[in-house]
């Protein structure tokens, strides 16, 4: 190794090339004793990273989307004109779920923190108590933060501006840790939706209260104008109702008063004829309002999407944990690679850097 010398250029010759592979496997084997006890170090800390480390458990949910195909429903527009009720608009399919949009849903800081301030399994406890339990964030927040005096119980906006930046750091790990969503492939509808931690009732809890309540947001927001249209439908028709109702009530009464009008005296005749007319007209108002009505049904269950549960999470849950054998091997290869690497440094410095 002392005559060897640093390359000057960046040619060399396979007879070079060879000679030096085998001085530094010479170098290499003069200190098996080092690199083997180096090695058995790494996969002793290997098997014991694997003992102590803990199990992570994840949570899958999956589930098929649907969308409805409203473009049929324009051609009914023009019978609600009359009432100033749009339904040619409903047939548009909004773009606010298009795509991934969903998926970036699951992962929006309001799902995730409602999510939290759910209960846990029925407990008086909150998943962000729990969370906060098995992480143990008392103890490595307690500079900044005093959970003794936070009451994530309170209604939200109650919340202190300490909760809520607790809150806040806490959907950031959830969503850089312990969240994915995606999609297996690409050309489905089908999303999964896990959850991993190091607690297992939690991952189950947050995963189940996390769909559960991004699939009501858009359930809910999805249907909105439709719902909308139909309610206020709804209203028209018992109004209408109502009115005609009356009508055939006034009517009947009037007819009561006067059983046989003289029919010679056209002035009897008269209120009972105008009754007739106000029952005609509210029957047919009536009568287009209902119609209107099973339309707005029609696109509301249309535009209703679908969404099915495919999978869900059930214990034991999938545990992820270093093998005995994977953590040896590792552990030892690492530290393998690592010997050599400070052999070859300590020869370089040995024959080259350090003083005669």
């Amino acid at each position: 190794m002392k005559d060897q010398r640093h390359i000057v250029n960046d040619k060399i010759t396979f007879r070079e090339l060879v000679l030096r592979i085998g001085s530094w496997t010479k170098v290499f084997a003069g200190q098996w004793k080092s690199i083997l006890a180096i090695t058995v170090c790494g996969a002793l800390l290997g098997l014991l990273a694997s003992l102590i480390k803990k199990p992570v458990y994840t949570a899958e949910t999956t589930f098929v989307l649907e969308e409805s195909d409203m473009g049929g429903f324009g051609n009914f527009s023009g019978i609600a004109s009359m009432l100033g009720i749009n339904l040619g608009s409903l047939g548009s399919e909004s773009g606010l779920f298009k795509g991934d949009n969903i998926m970036e849903l699951y992962r929006s800081e309001s799902m995730l923190s409602s999510t939290l301030l759910s209960p846990f399994d029925g407990e008086e406890d909150l998943l962000v108590d729990r969370y906060i339990a098995f992480n143990k964030l008392a103890k490595k927040w307690r500079k900044k933060v005093d959970f003794d005096r936070l009451d994530f119980s309170l209604q939200r906006d109650d919340f202190s501006v300490q909760q809520d930046s607790v809150l806040r750091e806490i959907v950031k790990e959830i969503r850089k840790k312990n969240l994915n969503v995606d999609k297996p492939d690409r050309k489905l509808n089908i999303i999964k939706v896990s959850i991993s931690s190091k607690d297992e009732p939690f991952s189950k809890a947050f995963n189940e209260n996390l769909v559960e309540n991004v699939n009501h947001f858009y359930l809910r927001t999805k249907t909105k104008k439709t719902s909308d249209n139909l309610a206020i439908l709804q209203y028209q028709a018992d109004s209408v109702r109502r009115i005609l109702d009356e009508s055939l009530k006034n009517l009947a009464q009037f007819q009561d008063r006067v059983p046989n009008p003289n029919p010679l005296l056209q002035q009897g005749t008269v209120e009972a004829k105008s009754r007739q007319v106000d029952i005609q007209a509210s029957s047919a108002v009536y009568q287009e309002v209902v119609k209107n009505l099973e339309i707005a049904k029609i696109n509301h269950r249309n535009n209703t999407p679908l969404i099915q549960i495919i999978d869900r999470p059930r214990l034991p849950l999938e545990e992820s944990r270093i093998e005995k054998k994977t953590g040896i091997l590792v552990g030892g290869l690492v530290f393998f690679i690592l010997a050599l690497f400070f052999i070859y440094i300590r020869t370089l410095y040995v024959f080259h850097l350090s003083p005669e």
